[in-house]
């Protein structure tokens, strides 16, 4: 009798994250959507946050936003709701900035 041999799987994130590394207009693009997607879900919009930070290179971006990374892995881990400072401070790391902008009409 053959054995079928099993692939093992491939983490998706791990993945996204490798497509998304220095494509700053894609990880624009990715962010927007999942804003948009997610907006009743903040916890799924924080994960797509995160990993855009690790495409980013996860200590390098630590660095940038001036908060310690245990702090970044409890507010990405939904453990810990972000302060309106820290998402500052996370969005200016990434080169992004907050906007107000029209609902669009229905």
């Amino acid at each position: 009798m053959k054995k079928n041999k099993i692939k093992a799987s491939v983490d998706y994130r791990e993945v996204l994250i490798e497509q998304l590394k220095g494509d700053e207009k894609a990880q624009f693009l990715y962010l927007r959507e999942s804003l948009e997607v997610n907006a009743d879900t903040p916890e799924a919009f924080l994960k797509a946050v995160e990993t855009v930070a690790k495409a980013r290179g996860f200590s390098n971006f630590a660095r940038k936003t001036g908060l310690n990374r245990e702090n970044l892995y409890r507010i990405f881990s939904g453990d810990r709701s972000p302060r309106f400072d820290s998402l500052v401070k996370i969005f200016d790391a990434l080169g992004f900035k907050f906007t107000i902008t029209p609902k669009r009409a229905s």
